[in-house]
């Protein structure tokens, strides 16, 4: 395909996302399926024509790292830190580790009686299907409350660090628990360390920002960082969470004697011109990568009776634990959050990783997409369950808030 062609099908995609998102706000379809079937038909649509689209091994993983910065970022972005929503953050901080652990537990078992795997090649292939996934759960959680975002956005968000947290322990450890327990602990404890001082680095060159090129190298910083910290098998999407949570509350930052100077007299506005980018940025970012998996896809390992059945396991555990769990931390509200736990980005992104650890059977990876596709569509299901009036988790006690857009 010439340049001329891919910009064409580049912009075709970008106009193409753009009206599947606004059908799917109207029709209350989650995008990401229509994204995702938009890629799948493109592809025999070019092959008429000869055309073929090279180096998506390559071009989609980056796409999708990229997106995952951007969309943790864009949900920290829309977080209003305050006394009375510390219970919130708490409660979806607990939903989030337990259920991301009590996944893994059940998954891991039934890998290793299946495939015959030992128990740590089974729990790198059962990480990537326990992880929520927040490219996917907080563009969907629109139709929530605010306070009921902000929930969703600490769950997913927490969910995706813990879940990369502990895919790389278990990847660079030795497959002992005492590798593993040294990979979770240093990593977790210097990612903590590195991105406090990282995101106030970065937040403070926002705060004190000035001239007409601003953002681009502030967003390249981010995404140096985020490069660097995975390269150092670190958890970076704590340092992209804590930077969106400081620049939105420059508060945090202003009580330190050292930075009380640093705001400018124009912030709020450099902010709002910086969240506009980042959301548009996000939008693109998101519509290339799922389009581009959907073409990647065969559509052949979707339709055997094994991918089927892996996905439906699948399935069965991830919701029948989190039901679990939320009859105890839910109440109205659990009724809802039953159904936003999808798959998506971060669990294609990581069993793209475990596949070249593990080799596993080609079905798998249709389990894996099978997953990812039903997970979206029963957002809908949670959808029509936020029509009716909710009331916050009883472990929140959170009250409403105005929408922070």
């Amino acid at each position: 395909m010439n340049s001329h062609v891919s910009i064409l099908f580049a912009s075709v995609i970008l106009l193409a996302a753009f009206a599947i998102e606004r059908a799917g706000q109207r029709y209350r379809i989650p995008p990401v399926l229509l994204l995702i079937a938009a890629g799948m038909i493109a592809k025999p649509l070019l092959n008429a024509f000869g055309w073929t689209l090279a180096g998506l091994d390559m071009i989609v993983p980056i796409i999708g790292t990229i997106g995952l910065v951007l969309i943790v970022l864009e949900g920290a972005l829309d977080i209003s830190l305050s006394r009375e929503r510390v219970h919130g953050a708490r409660a979806a901080m607990s939903m989030a580790v337990l259920g991301f652990v009590v996944c893994v537990l059940v998954l891991t078992p039934l890998i290793h009686l299946y495939f015959a795997f030992g128990l740590f090649k089974s729990a790198v292939i059962a990480v990537p299907m326990a992880v929520i996934s927040s490219a996917v759960a907080i563009p969907s959680s629109q139709f929530l409350p605010a306070h009921g975002r902000e929930f969703v956005v600490y769950e997913s968000a927490l969910s995706d660090i813990l879940g990369v947290i502990v895919f790389f322990a278990l990847v660079h450890s030795d497959g002992s628990f005492l590798g593993v327990a040294e990979g979770l602990l240093g990593g977790g404890i210097i990612s903590l360390i590195l991105s406090v001082a990282c995101a106030i680095g970065l937040a403070l060159m926002l705060m004190h920002s000035q001239g007409v090129i601003r953002f681009l190298p502030l967003l390249a910083g981010l995404l140096g960082l985020y490069a660097a910290g995975k390269l150092l098998h670190l958890a970076p999407l704590i340092m992209v969470l804590l930077f969106g949570l400081t620049i939105n509350n420059p508060a945090l930052l202003a009580r330190v004697p050292l930075f009380s100077d640093w705001l400018s007299k124009d912030y709020e506005t450099t902010l709002a011109e910086f969240k506009a980018i980042v959301f548009e940025l996000t939008f693109a970012v998101r519509a290339f990568f799922f389009v581009l998996l959907g073409y990647w896809t065969e559509i052949s390992t979707l339709l055997m009776p094994m991918a089927w059945l892996g996905a439906l396991l699948s399935l069965i555990v991830i919701y029948g634990t989190r039901a679990l769990l939320l009859r105890r931390f839910g109440g109205e509200f659990g009724a809802s959050l039953l159904w936003l736990a999808p798959r998506g980005l971060i669990t294609v992104l990581l069993y793209l990783t475990a596949r070249m650890i593990v080799p596993v059977p080609e079905w798998v990876g249709g389990s894996v997409l099978l997953v990812v596709l039903v997970s979206a569509l029963l957002i809908l299901v949670a959808q029509r369950r936020g029509e009716q009036p909710l009331t916050a988790p009883r472990a929140t006690s959170v009250g409403a808030v105005e929408d922070p857009r």
